[in-house]
């Protein structure tokens, strides 16, 4: 179905809202459009919705909507919209050459991974956004390369989140590292950190604010109070095309290749073994 606006999709809402888990991918150019939306699909959601513009290439059995997604605003107006139209129902969002991992990914769905979360009253899951990248920049200027791709295997740090009087948030922590450490002088404070809540359940009053954290507190904890919890990974080159495209960048860095990296294998058991993610007390 093609959508000729945000609105339009949630006025169909009966149709294509009713049933989730729905994930939500913002299409911010033609990269990597196909492998994206071909790995939500084997991750097993209900649902896969693309927005963006209209030219964009999407496969036919995906849902799209004509919607700019470039603005700065884009990401909270579509999740908003649809969490408020689509209740109860588990979303997930990313961008396109983004791919979400979870512990035993290659063997569980996403909806079994929901599913132990709720049984531990949990209705958000922490996503940290791991920066893939080419070797050989030479080879792919935008730094995307999906048969050769590398990641950071250290530089990964923590800080305490802060509430308005300075003092600590409870579970509640900022998370930094990868290419938007590494080249941080090119990327603006507010864009630094790699946390995410990329996968929570929509509910009545929730509400994605400016700055990528949710209204209600509970939602951007990393943990319930008892023990820890799953968290998932979101592969991502899209830090890697910013860097290649953006003018003050693009031709200061001749590789994002140091010590430290190591190539992807596409496995969620990478992950574990790096500390990227955990299965928490899902075995």
């Amino acid at each position: 179905m093609h959508y000729p606006s945000l609105d339009a999709l949630v006025a169909d809402r009966k149709r294509t809202l009713s049933q989730g888990p729905i994930a939500l991918v913002l299409l911010e150019d033609a990269v990597e459009i196909d492998a994206t939306l071909a790995h939500l699909q084997r991750c097993g959601f209900a649902k896969v919705i693309a927005f963006g513009a209209a030219e964009l290439p999407v496969p036919e059995d995906i849902d799209r909507v004509d919607h700019e997604v470039l603005s700065e605003g884009a990401l909270p107006e579509i999740v908003n919209a649809v969490g408020k139209a689509a209740p109860d129902i588990w979303l997930h969002y990313c961008y396109n050459a983004e791919f979400l991992y979870y512990p035993f990914c290659e063997t569980r769905s996403v909806g079994e991974l929901i599913a132990f979360s709720v049984e531990e009253r949990r209705d958000s899951i922490l996503s940290y956004v791991i920066d893939l990248y080419a070797r050989d920049l030479d080879a792919a200027p935008l730094g995307v390369n999906r048969e050769d791709a590398w990641l950071d295997r250290a530089g990964y740090y923590a800080l305490a989140r802060m509430d308005e009087t300075g003092r600590p948030l409870d579970r509640q922590m900022d998370f930094f590292g990868g290419l938007r450490w590494r080249f941080e002088e090119h990327v603006p404070y507010w864009r630094r950190r790699i946390d995410r809540i990329s996968l929570f359940r929509a509910t009545p009053g929730l509400q994605m604010l400016a700055d990528r954290q949710f209204n209600l507190a509970e939602y951007n904890t990393y943990a319930c109070p008892w023990h820890h919890n799953i968290t998932t990974a979101v592969c991502s080159f899209r830090t890697a095309k910013a860097l290649k495209r953006n003018p003050s960048s693009r031709h200061r860095i001749d590789s994002f290749h140091w010590q430290n990296s190591e190539p992807f294998s596409w496995q969620s058991q990478q992950l574990c073994d790096l500390g990227l993610m955990e299965p928490g007390q899902w075995f």
